[in-house]
């Protein structure tokens, strides 16, 4: 019987999330490998960029997940099914903070200082950073940016999504994504070099 159990979950796992989406239309319960493959990023991705507690974050991600598991008779096959995902938690995140005033401090996730190693690869930028950033410095570093040009910078380093795929999450056009990646790396440097001389 665990043979048969393991041997189902096997064929689940190799399945694609828009192949596993059309298997739950038919069986519900094939959802939760759908959850199971999303819940850890999408986590990550709420407690990156909305400045929530974690137990918060995991309320914020039931709901995503509820939102996504209703509307999954609307999900448009021309998407990706994680820019799909992504798109309800981005839209979850934003709605739930215009309800909420008064913002808890965010725990981010360790291995977040890799994006400063991204952004910082110009030489007169390397040069200037005295010594390697934490990641709770470069979380800091994150919070003290516009709220469009953190998440624009978690979705394209962190996240590690393509232009058309943030462009489906945020809903606009390719172009304005690409403006706001630039904009976003030039105030990130800016911080970074503001931080770097008050150590000074």
């Amino acid at each position: 019987m665990k043979e048969d159990i393991k041997a189902v979950q096997n064929s689940f796992a190799v399945k694609t999330d828009e192949e596993l989406v059309a298997l739950t239309l038919e069986k519900p319960e094939v959802y939760a490998f759908l959850v199971e493959r999303f819940e850890e990023k999408l986590l990550r991705y709420i407690m990156r960029i909305s400045r929530s507690t974690k137990e918060d974050g995991e309320d914020l991600l039931q709901e995503v997940f509820l939102s996504a598991y209703k509307n999954l008779n609307d999900f448009d096959q021309d998407l990706k099914f994680s820019s799909w995902i992504y798109r309800i938690t981005h839209n979850k995140v934003i709605s739930h903070f215009r309800k909420v005033t008064a913002r808890p401090k965010t725990t981010t996730y360790e291995g977040d200082s890799n994006l400063l190693n991204i952004l910082a690869s110009d030489e007169d930028i390397a040069r200037s950073l005295e010594r390697k950033y934490t990641a709770q410095e470069v979380k800091e570093l994150l919070e003290k940016l516009d709220e469009r040009y953190r998440e624009v910078l978690v979705l394209k380093f962190l996240e590690e999504k393509d232009y058309k795929e943030i462009s489906d999450i945020l809903e606009k056009p390719m172009g304005t994504v690409a403006t706001l990646i630039s904009r976003a790396k030039s105030q990130f440097k800016e911080k970074m070099l503001e931080g770097s001389s008050n150590r000074q």
